[in-house]
C-alpha cells in the first residue's frame, strides 16, 4: 500500500506538452518544485532551476560530481570500524544569476507585474528558456528573454544568453551578471533553513567550505581558485561574456573578494535589443593545484567565446537526438495521453542529465539536482539506473562500472576494518569511504556487494562478450566473494547462513537470513565462480592477470560453489512465502491503515525500535528479488509473495513503486501495476514523497523505464535469452520502445491489436515471444497478430 497523494500543479500554469515542460505563470507555491523539476545537468556539473535573477528561491545551488567537503562524524558511543568521516557535496559557486534594472527599479519576479510569462525546459533541445513583458512602475513595457544550458558535448561548460528590449519607451538600464559562493552564504544565514531534522537532507557544515586561492578579472572575464576547508579538493570556477547590441553600453567588470561583476549599462531605447551570452565552466580535482585547474578554465572558455552559443546548441540537440533514439518510450494511454507521455519523457531525461558525462564519477542519488543525502552514490545506481544504461547507453554503463572498480582498494580496507576478507563497498559514499553514521541501516547493508556483481553480470549479458569482465570485472566478483565466503558460516543444519545484516528495506535492519541478500549473495558467488572458469578457457591472458591482481587460489572457486549450493533461502510451509529474513513473521503486524496520513514516513515520526520490531517495510526487498531473480520463483510464490508484503510496505521508499509495478504486472494484477507505475512516474513531478524540492528522485525515475519496458513490455533477459511477455494495460492503446542488446538495435511496439519485433541494426536474433521462439530480422519484422479482448 502507498498513502500517498499525487499532487500535480495545475493545468492552466503547467499545460501539457509531449517534449516540453512549460510554465505559464509565476507562482510562490512552486518556486521548491520548478527548482527541481527546472534543474538541468549533464552527469559532470548541474544547476537547479532557480531564477536568472537569484531570486525568488527556495534551495538554488549548483553541484559538481563529486566535488565534497569532508567532516569528522561524532557518536554519542563510539566503537570499532564506525564510520569516522562524513561526506557532502559542495553548492559550488552560483555563475548562473542576472539581475534587471530599469530606471533602477530592480526586476523582481515575485512582486512584477507580467505579461505573456512563459518557462520553457525543452527535452530535445536541452535548454531552458523563459521569456515575459515586464510592465514597470512607471508603466514601461520591457521583454526579457532568456536561454540556458549545460553542455552534454563539453562537461565542464554552463552557458546562458540573457536578452532585454525596451518595448515602447527608452529607459537607462543596467544589467549586473555575478558569481556568488552560495555555499557559504547559506552557512552566514543568508538562505532559509527548511526541514531541520531530516536525515535525507545535506549536513548544514558550521565551519567555512570554500577557501579562495586565485582571483582574477581580464575585461568580462572573472577567473577564481578554490580549495576546501578539510577534503582539499581543489575548484577552478571561470566566468566569460560576450556583449551584442546595436546601441551604446559600458560595461565594467569588478572582482570584490570572490564576488565577481560584470556591469552592464546602457540608455536603451525601443526596439533594439541588448544580448549578453554568459559562459561558465568547472573544474575540480582531488589533488591538483588550483592555478592548473584555473589554466583549465581560461582554455575553455576560450573555446566557448570562440564557437559562440548556437554552435553549442545545436551540438546540444544532437547529443539529445542521440539518447532519445535509444531511450524514447511512447506511451499512448485512452486517459491524459499527452500528460502520460510528459511525465514519461521527463523521467528519462533525468536520468540521462545525471550520467550522460559522468565519466570518472557516479551517479549521487540525487543526480545533480540538489543536496540532499549528501551527494552520495548508493545502490540505487547498480539496480536501478545501470539496467536502463546497459540496454540503452552501454558507453555510460560501461563507465559507472569502471568507477566502482576505481573503489576497490577502499572496499578492500573498508572490509579490513570489519574483521572481513575480501572486499566490502560502501552503502553510501563519494570518495570510497563508508559514509553512514548509521551502521544498522548503513554498513549492514552488505547486499551492496551483491548489488555491484549483479550490475556486472547484467550488462555483460547485455552486452554478449565478457571483455570487461576480463579488465575490471573478475577482479570486483573474486573479492566480494570471498567476503560472502568469510561472512557466512555453516550451521547445524549443513546450511550456509548470513547473520546480522539488513536487506534493502531499512525499516528492519541487522537480521538474520535475509531472503534478498542470501539470494543475491548467491548469485555473486556462482557468478564470481563462473567467470574466474570462463576467463581461464576464453581469455587466458585476463585470467593470468586475474591471479596475480588477487592472488587467487583454486580451492577459493569450489569454496564459492559449495556455499553457493547451500545457501539457505527462508521459506514459510505453512503461509507457502519467502519470510523476509528468518524471524519476520514472528513479529507484530503494523497496524497501517490506522496510521495517519502525516505520521509518513515512517522515519520522521517513530523511534527505529518502533519500527524495527514490527512487519512493516519501507520497500519490499523479497518483491525486488522477485523481479531482478525472477527466474528462481515460480509465479505462485510470486503472488503469494506480493499478495503479503503488499500490505506491509509504505513506499517509505521512493524505489519501491516501480518494483511492485513490475510484479504485479506479471502476475496479472494491472490495477495494482498502474496505481504503483503512476506514484513512480510522478514522484517528483507529483511531488508523490513531499520532497520534491530537494532534487530529482533519480533511481525511481529509472524504474520509470524499467516499469514499462520489464513490467508493462513483458522483458526479460535470464541466461542471455532475451524474451518478452507483453502486459499492455487495458487503459493504454500502445507502448512502444527500443533495446540495445548485443550489438542488435531492436524496435518493439506493442498494441491490444498487433506486437511488432524488428532487428533495426545488426544480425538477426533468437528471441521467446510468449514462450515461442522467433528469429528477429534486420529485414522483415516480425509481427504477430492478437485475439480480440
Amino acid at each position: 500500500m502507498l498513502k500517498r497523494r499525487i499532487t500535480l500543479p495545475p493545468e492552466h500554469l503547467y499545460p501539457a506538452d509531449e517534449w516540453r515542460i512549460v510554465e505559464t505563470g509565476y507562482s510562490d507555491e512552486f518556486v521548491g518544485l520548478t527548482e527541481t523539476i527546472f534543474s538541468l545537468g549533464n552527469g559532470f556539473v548541474g544547476v537547479r532551476g532557480s531564477f536568472e535573477e537569484g531570486r525568488p528561491a527556495l534551495v538554488p545551488g549548483t553541484f559538481v560530481n563529486g566535488f565534497h567537503e569532508t567532516w569528522p562524524i561524532v557518536h554519542a558511543e563510539d566503537a570499532p570500524a564506525l564510520a569516522k568521516t562524513g561526506q557532502t557535496i559542495v553548492n559550488v559557486p552560483d555563475t548562473t544569476i542576472i539581475k534587471l534594472y530599469v530606471d533602477d527599479e530592480p526586476f523582481y519576479l515575485q512582486t512584477a507585474r507580467l505579461q505573456d510569462y512563459r518557462r520553457v525546459l525543452d527535452m530535445r533541445a536541452g535548454t531552458l528558456t523563459r521569456e515575459l513583458v515586464w510592465v514597470t512602475d512607471a508603466g514601461k513595457h520591457v521583454r526579457v528573454r532568456s536561454c540556458r544550458m549545460v553542455s552534454l558535448e563539453h562537461r565542464h561548460l554552463v552557458a546562458m544568453t540573457y536578452e532585454v528590449t525596451m518595448l515602447d519607451e527608452p529607459a537607462p538600464i543596467a544589467v549586473s551578471s555575478l558569481v556568488l559562493n552560495r555555499q557559504d552564504a547559506r552557512q552566514a544565514g543568508d538562505l532559509p533553513e527548511y526541514r531541520p531534522g531530516d536525515p535525507r537532507l545535506a549536513t548544514v557544515l558550521p565551519q567555512r567550505v570554500l577557501n579562495l586561492q586565485a582571483g582574477e578579472l581580464a575585461g568580462h572575464r572573472i577567473l577564481l581558485g578554490y580549495q576546501t576547508t578539510s577534503s582539499g579538493m581543489t575548484l577552478g570556477v571561470g566566468v566569460d561574456h560576450v556583449i551584442d547590441t546595436a546601441q551604446e553600453y559600458q560595461a565594467v567588470g569588478s572582482l570584490d573578494g570572490e564576488t565577481g561583476e560584470v556591469l552592464l549599462t546602457a540608455d536603451a531605447v525601443p526596439g533594439v535589443p541588448v544580448r549578453i551570452t554568459k559562459y561558465a565552466t568547472y573544474q575540480t580535482s582531488h589533488s591538483i593545484p588550483v592555478p592548473e585547474l584555473v589554466d583549465r578554465c581560461r582554455r575553455t572558455l576560450d573555446r566557448a567565446v570562440r564557437e559562440g552559443f548556437d554552435v553549442l546548441a545545436a551540438a546540444q540537440r544532437a547529443n539529445l537526438e542521440k539518447f532519445w533514439d535509444r531511450a524514447d518510450v511512447r506511451l499512448r494511454t485512452r486517459l491524459n495521453p499527452v500528460r502520460q507521455q510528459q511525465a514519461v519523457r521527463w523521467n528519462l531525461y533525468q536520468i540521462g542529465q545525471a550520467s550522460w558525462r559522468a565519466e570518472g564519477a557516479g551517479v549521487p542519488a540525487k543526480g545533480l539536482t540538489g543536496q540532499a543525502y549528501e551527494g552520495h552514490y548508493f545502490w540505487d545506481t547498480e539496480v536501478y539506473v545501470l539496467p536502463f544504461l546497459s540496454y540503452t547507453q552501454p558507453r555510460i554503463a560501461r563507465n559507472l562500472l569502471r568507477f566502482r572498480h576505481s573503489m576497490l582498494g577502499r572496499a578492500r580496507e573498508r572490509a579490513t576494518q570489519m574483521s572481513q576478507a575480501g572486499a566490502l563497498f560502501p552503502w553510501r559514499t563519494i570518495n570510497g569511504e563508508e559514509a553512514s553514521s548509521n551502521f544498522q541501516q548503513g554498513t549492514a547493508q552488505y547486499h551492496i556487494n551483491a548489488d555491484i556483481a549483479y550490475a556486472i553480470g547484467r550488462y555483460a549479458n547485455v552486452r554478449g562478450d565478457i571483455r570487461l569482465l576480463g579488465e575490471i570485472g573478475a577482479e570486483i566478483l573474486v573479492e566480494t566473494a570471498r567476503l560472502w565466503q568469510d561472512l557466512g558460516f555453516y550451521g547445524a543444519d549443513s546450511r550456509f547462513h548470513l547473520h546480522g545484516v539488513t536487506g534493502p528495506d531499512e525499516y528492519t535492519t541487522v537480521v538474520n537470513d535475509n531472503t534478498y541478500t542470501n539470494l543475491m549473495a548467491r548469485l555473486n558467488l556462482n557468478f564470481a565462480a563462473a567467470t574466474v572458469r570462463r576467463l581461464r578457457e576464453e581469455r587466458p591472458a585476463d585470467y593470468t592477470a586475474l591471479i596475480r591482481a588477487v592472488r587467487l587460489q583454486p580451492k577459493e572457486v569450489e569454496s564459492w560453489e559449495r556455499a553457493a549450493a547451500a545457501m539457505h533461502v527462508p521459506f514459510d510451509e505453512e503461509l507457502r512465502i519467502h519470510p523476509q529474513d528468518e524471524t519476520f513473521l514472528a513479529r507484530e503486524v503494523w497496524d497501517l491503515d490506522s496510521t495517519p496520513r502525516e505520521k509518513f514516513p515512517l522515519l520522521l515520526h517513530y523511534h527505529p525500535l518502533v519500527i524495527y520490531r514490527q512487519q512493516v517495510l519501507k520497500q519490499a526487498d523479497i518483491v525486488l528479488a522477485m523481479f531482478l531473480l525472477g527466474n528462481e520463483f515460480s509465479l505462485e510464490q510470486k503472488r503469494r509473495n506480493f499478495d503479503y508484503y503488499d500490505p506491509l510496505t509504505t513506499g517509505d521508499s521512493s524505489l519501491s513503486a516501480c518494483v511492485q509495478s513490475i510484479i504485479a504486472a506479471e502476475i496479472g494484477n494491472e490495477h495494482r501495476a498502474l496505481e504503483y507505475f503512476q506514484y513512480a512516474l510522478l514522484m517528483d513531478l507529483g511531488n508523490v514523497a513531499g520532497n520534491a524540492s530537494d532534487g530529482v528522485h533519480i533511481a525511481s525515475a529509472a524504474g520509470v523505464w524499467t516499469s514499462l519496458v520489464f513490467g508493462f513490455g513483458g522483458v526479460r533477459d535470464y541466461g542471455g535469452q532475451l524474451t518478452f511477455e507483453p502486459r499492455l494495460p487495458r487503459a493504454w492503446n500502445e507502448l512502444a520502445f527500443s533495446l540495445r542488446f548485443r550489438g542488435r538495435q531492436i524496435r518493439i511496439k506493442l498494441t491490444h491489436d498487433e506486437e511488432r519485433y524488428l532487428v533495426e541494426e545488426g544480425e538477426p536474433l533468437n528471441v521467446l515471444i510468449r514462450g515461442e521462439p522467433h528469429l528477429l530480422s534486420p529485414d522483415t519484422p516480425v509481427a504477430i497478430k492478437l485475439p480480440p479482448p
